[in-house]
């Protein structure tokens, strides 16, 4: 996992508890989500749809 070990990942974590607090985690992880999401289907459309976008666009 990037290098880290469980120590780091749970001191990142009381770190991201405290700055944040216990209620804004669980909107911050929705809203990573639904934003890794949207890449996601951004990165699999395919070539002839994205395409037509840029042509739209010009």
């Amino acid at each position: 996992m990037f290098g880290l070990g469980w120590s780091e990942v749970v001191v990142i974590g009381i770190i991201g508890l405290v700055i944040f607090g216990p209620k804004k985690i669980p909107e911050i992880g929705s809203a990573l989500g639904k934003t890794l999401r949207g890449f996601k289907n951004e990165m699999n459309k395919p070539a002839s749809e994205q395409e037509d976008l840029e042509q739209d666009n010009s």
